[in-house]
């Protein structure tokens, strides 16, 4: 099948399933996975941190990251747009007590800082405590500039605030930027890391922060269920994932623009080029067209998308160049 649904649904490559078959395993709630435990340091110096944490998905690597940075009655500052607060279950209201304040996000996917200074609550027992800023980095395929983020630093040490990540697509951040991963890390107090997107692990995150503070994500991880056994099968992918599967996503990119293109040459399509930066396509359908019944065609083609408008398309490691040739004359025909 050529799956264009998301960036998770990759299958893991043959050396991965090899990695993980004789992966040394023991139990990592004990701290004795001697896979995990070499994932975790190579991990934290790779992206400039003390201490990283293997988890089980980026959802619960955001979760433990707001939970361990706020308080009950405390609050975070993000996005409208931004994936913890959208669509991540409320885990931080529900199971933090933590009040998300969204600001809406700018056309680029940046937050005004102007919004974000006056969102910030004042030291009255009536409010939520600030605490923190979260930004995501890509949101929506869109890149975040470091000289944004570099504004953010500042902001936050300027209102005493910690400034956390949500990298679940970091790297294609990093590649679009054409810069090494400590070029976004360096700003950040606390930073996540998804392994099953573009990067291709079958499970797993990572979260990246100081000594203390990945000790309070370590006991939150264990009072959520997310402590895992012999979780080396699964850490021997995620170190494949990064050492070897960092380089490609270049390709992603580029079949996301290539696709984009060949969606404009079709009637009923419209991509605007210019804000696909990464592996992330959005085209507006004509109304016209029924998105159920030509989603049912495609299918029957090997072909599987999601109706929407916009229309969400996203490459990855199981898509070729061949295959967006193959969907774009295929999504030709059944028009």
């Amino acid at each position: 099948m050529i799956d264009f649904r998301s960036d998770t649904v990759t299958r893991p490559t043959q050396a991965m399933r090899q990695a993980m078959a004789n992966a040394p395993v023991g139990d990592d709630v004990y701290g004795d996975d001697p896979t995990v435990n070499d994932l975790e340091q190579w991990a934290a110096e790779r992206h400039g941190f003390e201490c990283a944490l293997f988890c089980s998905s980026g959802t619960q690597a955001n979760l433990l990251s707001l939970m361990a940075h706020c308080e009950r009655g405390d609050e975070y500052l993000c996005g409208q747009q931004a994936h913890n607060y959208m669509f991540e279950g409320g885990g931080a209201a529900v199971l933090g007590s933590i009040q998300p304040q969204p600001i809406e996000n700018e056309k680029d996917g940046t937050i005004p800082f102007t919004k974000l200074s006056a969102a910030i609550k004042p030291d009255d027992a009536h409010f939520a405590r600030t605490r923190l800023l979260s930004l995501e980095n890509t949101i929506n395929g869109k890149v975040l500039p470091l000289s944004y983020m570099a504004e953010a630093r500042e902001f936050v040490n300027q209102h005493n605030l910690k400034l956390h990540l949500d990298g679940a697509r970091v790297y294609n951040a990093a590649t679009a930027l054409n810069v090494d991963i400590k070029a976004i890390s360096q700003y950040f107090d606390s930073m996540t890391v998804c392994l099953s997107k573009g990067l291709g692990a079958p499970i797993g995150s990572l979260v990246l922060g100081d000594k203390a503070f990945i000790a309070k994500v370590r006991r939150w991880r264990k009072v959520l269920g997310g402590g895992m056994r012999q979780a080396g099968i699964l850490a021997a992918a995620a170190k494949i994932a990064l050492t070897e599967h960092v380089a490609r996503l270049a390709d992603d990119h580029a079949n996301a623009k290539k696709l984009a293109e060949g969606l404009n040459r079709l009637p009923g399509f419209k991509v605007n080029t210019d804000v696909v930066q990464t592996n992330i396509v959005f085209a507006k359908v004509d109304p016209s067209i029924d998105q159920q019944q030509l989603a049912t065609a495609l299918k029957e083609k090997g072909i599987i998308i999601t109706p929407g408008n916009p229309m969400r398309l996203v490459t990855h490691i199981d898509i070729s160049s061949q295959d967006i040739d193959t969907f774009l004359l295929e999504l030709e025909a059944a028009l």
